[in-house]
């Protein structure tokens, strides 16, 4: 009998552990845990939720009892866009559930023989009696973007299936459940959006608290400044449909050739990338630095080779590199704050970048940037001249690298 005691029991676990910060697959596992120790006879379930991502629309949390290959957390692609997950998701009974406006649909499968959805013969297959889907809709102030609601399923392979009293306490307790998965799915769309829009490392000092208008950190960095060849003239070209896509796959090559080198991109400024490498030694920083450019170099004659297959315009990357300190933190107004790095450096950086057009390079390399690399580093720079750049004071040796790098 699942009776008022037990009901309480659950709520009090699943809010615990949510005011505890436990990831939605610990979530479900716990709460499907705790419905089988008070009688409950769950075999499966699934827990569905959207969230704000550059890619994946959302999340489906799976738990099994036996947890037998199952993988607990499976992102899944655009329900809006033709392909196998708008297929699956719109002869699903969520969907069904989503369209009609009912919070629960109920199939008894061992006694119904009914096949509305594939998932019906899908669950019989595997031995489930019962199958119960729930939606736990958002009010529409509580809508984040596409997450209006959690979508839930639960079967049962106990032979009488579950009781009805099961299924209420069920779809009551799910609520909780479904509260619970909401503010750690608001947590982790938070991290994604500011890491999206931020940078991962400016991302996670803001996630810290450092919102504080006017508090910066002074550092030293390699900086790293660059753009791309011809852009003007390539956008002048093209049709404006083709823009966003042409920058959208060399700003992938470039920005995760940064990533993976240990560098954060800060700031995408039109075809531009600002980019920092710190590391204790500085001359590890420049070994990243320079990695980077290896791997984006690579990337980009791969992805040029691609476009070309398809007949798509194609270009490289101008880069500079300088190492300088700079203020590292949150700068602009009350209203509208920007975390990233401002000050000399950063203006060398973009200067010694555009100069790669007139002196008909891909790479240039500032004298303080050679200074703090490592001395096998250094065999592979070579000089291209004496330079003044624009809205610098003194003029500067300027380095390039070496082909075989």
């Amino acid at each position: 009998m699942m009776d008022a005691g037990r009901i309480a029991r659950v709520h009090q676990a699943v809010t615990a552990a949510g005011l505890a910060g436990a990831s939605e697959a610990d979530l479900l596992r716990l709460f499907c845990e705790r419905l089988v120790a008070e009688g409950v006879p769950v075999a499966r379930a699934n827990v569905l939720i959207d969230t704000l991502h550059p890619v994946h629309e959302g999340r489906a949390f799976r738990w099994r009892r036996d947890q037998v290959d199952v993988e607990p957390v499976v992102e899944y692609g655009r329900t809006n866009v033709a392909g196998a997950a708008q297929d699956n998701w719109r002869r699903s009974p969520y969907y069904h559930l989503l369209q009609t406006g009912e919070t629960m649909l109920r199939c008894r499968l061992a006694a119904d023989p009914r096949s509305d959805f594939p998932i019906f013969d899908d669950m019989r297959s595997q031995g489930q009696t019962d199958y119960v889907v729930l939606i736990s809709r958002f009010a529409a102030d509580g809508v984040v973007g596409e997450m209006d609601g959690v979508y839930s399923s639960w079967t049962t392979d106990h032979a009488a299936g579950f009781a009805d009293e099961q299924v209420s306490a069920v779809c009551e307790l799910v609520a909780s459940l479904s509260l619970a998965m909401k503010c750690t799915s608001l947590a982790r769309i938070a991290a994604t959006l500011v890491e999206t829009y931020l940078g991962r490392d400016a991302g996670r000092r803001v996630l810290s608290g450092r919102i504080q208008r006017g508090v910066a950190d002074r550092i030293g960095a390699v900086l790293w400044f660059s753009d791309l060849r011809n852009f003007t003239q390539v956008t002048d070209r093209v049709e404006p449909e083709l823009v966003i896509p042409f920058l959208n796959d060399y700003a992938d090559a470039i920005i995760s050739s940064i990533h993976e080198a240990g560098g954060d991109v800060l700031k995408l400024i039109g075809d531009g990338t600002l980019a920092i490498f710190q590391a204790e030694d500085p001359r590890a920083a420049c070994r990243c630095a320079l990695a980077a450019e290896s791997l984006s170099r690579a990337r980009l004659q791969s992805l040029n080779q691609e476009r070309q297959s398809r007949d798509l315009p194609v270009t490289t990357a101008y880069l500079g590199l300088h190492v300088g300190e700079v203020f590292y933190g949150n700068i602009g107004s009350r209203e509208r704050l920007d975390f990233t790095v401002v000050g000399p450096a950063v203006n060398e950086v973009s200067r010694i970048a555009a100069l790669c057009r007139s002196v008909d390079r891909d790479v240039l390399l500032s004298t303080s940037f050679c200074d703090a690399a490592g001395p096998a580093e250094r065999v592979h720079f070579v000089s291209v001249g004496r330079y003044a750049l624009r809205g610098v004071a003194r003029p500067q040796d300027l380095f390039t690298l070496v082909p075989d790098l």
